[in-house]
């Protein structure tokens, strides 16, 4: 029997713990010395999850066909030339040696192209993607020094609350510009959480909260919706695919709207999703303009939640609803207690909020801008899955492997080490340290039931409103 073939069914080198000694003539280990159990597993684990295209959300270990959103569509053959390298023992002699012929110069440099290139035809979701969308639109050069002037606005850094408010729009821009590139490589297009239901995996729970949205807000096709502060797209392409509706996202960062873009290029919405690049405190639109209007866990960058709601309530149409999922504080939080404030204070480092509310602020905010109550619920109070688990680094999970401890231990040593080249701006790490600081604290705040992400709120604009 011959050597297996260099390329398995989607093109890609197998891993490399599958070929067999005897074919790795440039391997420097002499072919009777077995290598450590431990260093093989490690080894195709890596090679699993950065070199084979797969969602980060699927339910099977099995490789398949690419397609958008998926893992490892661009930086895959890089992490498989260090792997394949590390794993035989490769020495650079060897190496250099084993490219004299044309037929291995071809393959290296095949390999290489694919690394580095960006396929257009694929969402950004591998390790070089995450290094060089690091920053967004911030200069490379600047990221260090934006990282900083970040994390000085909050209190674990000695920054007050006022200054936030105060600086809401720059502290909001600098925070996603930072960090959308790390939540688009763990979290996938959607950033938020959702209730879950044993056995279903994060990603259908993500997808049934807004088609929940959807439902409650009775989005029908030719209504006219507005997404308030939209993010990449994620829900708003979502919820229009379920709805047959036209969705206008409103995001103040230039970065994710150009993401937002070319994502619904991607997905052949560009006809019925738009973006436009404004601030949620002063719209862009007549009054009455919408049919329906929803927020994902988006309102609670406002620096006054009021003036917020004030002004959803202007655009909204008399008689039609508006619903949200809010970031809030609940009944059990004690400004008293320092456990409870030690969360809330990286809750808002790490997620770029001026402050997180309480519940009945919310409420109180509604009615104060005008709107009728239909119904609202704390929607994680009753969930049979915790909606921190995803987070939670006492557990682990296949489906969402890249939010498990380990997943978090390899991306950041990644960032480090892709830092350290020089492929990702100098201060990529400090971005990523400040991320699992939120991740600690929403965690923290999740189990002592201070916190909650989806404070559900269904609001109606009175058809007599003057």
């Amino acid at each position: 029997m011959g050597p297996p073939t260099w390329a398995d069914n989607m093109g890609r080198f197998p891993t490399s713990i599958l070929l067999p000694r005897q074919y790795c003539p440039i391997s420097s280990r002499p072919a009777s010395r077995p290598r450590p159990v431990r260093r093989r597993v490690l080894a195709f684990l890596l090679h699993w999850f950065f070199c084979y295209p797969h969602s980060s959300f699927s339910s099977s270990l099995m490789p398949r066909p690419a397609k958008p959103g998926d893992i490892g569509d661009s930086s895959g053959p890089f992490f498989f030339l260090i792997f394949f390298f590390w794993d035989y023992g490769i020495r650079l002699p060897s190496l250099l040696r084993s490219f004299s012929s044309v037929g291995s110069l071809y393959i290296f440099f095949f390999f290489l192209y694919n690394t580095l290139k960006v396929d257009c035809k694929m969402s950004k979701s591998g390790a070089l993607d995450l290094a060089l969308g690091v920053g967004g639109k911030i200069k490379k050069e600047d990221v260090q020094s934006a990282a900083q002037q970040y994390e000085n606005y909050h209190a674990s850094y000695g920054g007050e609350e006022e200054l936030r408010k105060s600086n809401y729009s720059d502290m909001v821009n600098k925070y996603y510009d930072l960090a959308t590139s790390f939540y688009e490589f763990g979290w996938g297009e959607s950033f938020h959480f959702a209730t879950r239901w044993k056995g279903e995996s994060l990603r259908e729970s993500i997808k049934r909260h807004e088609h929940f949205l959807a439902l409650q807000l009775g989005l029908k096709p030719g209504m006219k919706v507005l997404d308030v502060g939209c993010g990449i797209g994620g829900p708003l392409r979502e919820i229009a695919r379920f709805s047959s509706t036209s969705i206008t996202g409103l995001n103040n960062n230039e970065y994710q709207i150009s993401r937002g873009t070319e994502l619904n290029h991607l997905a052949g919405l560009t006809k019925s999703c738009e973006f436009v690049k404004a601030d949620f405190m002063k719209m862009p639109f007549s009054d009455d303009t919408f049919d329906a209007v929803y927020a994902i866990e988006a309102t609670c960058h406002a620096p006054d939640v009021v003036g917020c709601y004030k002004e959803i309530y202007r655009v909204l149409k008399p008689g039609q609803y508006f619903a949200a999922y809010e970031w809030c504080m609940t009944d059990h939080y004690n400004p008293s207690n320092e456990s409870h404030k030690k969360a809330k204070a990286e809750t808002e480092l790490g997620n770029g909020l001026p402050d997180v509310r309480t519940t009945r602020q919310c409420l109180d905010a509604l009615k104060l801008a005008g709107f009728e109550v239909i119904w609202e619920k704390d929607l994680a109070s009753d969930s049979p899955v915790p909606w921190y688990l995803p987070l939670d680094t006492s557990r682990f999970s296949i489906t969402s492997f890249r939010l498990t401890a380990f997943g978090r231990f390899i991306t950041r040593t990644m960032v480090k080490t892709l830092e350290f080249v020089r492929i990702a701006p100098s201060g990529s790490n400090r971005v990523s340290s400040f991320l699992e600081k939120a991740a600690e604290g929403l965690v923290a705040g999740g189990r002592m039931e201070i916190f909650t992400p989806m404070y559900f709120f269904l609001v109606r604009k009175p058809l007599s409103y003057h």
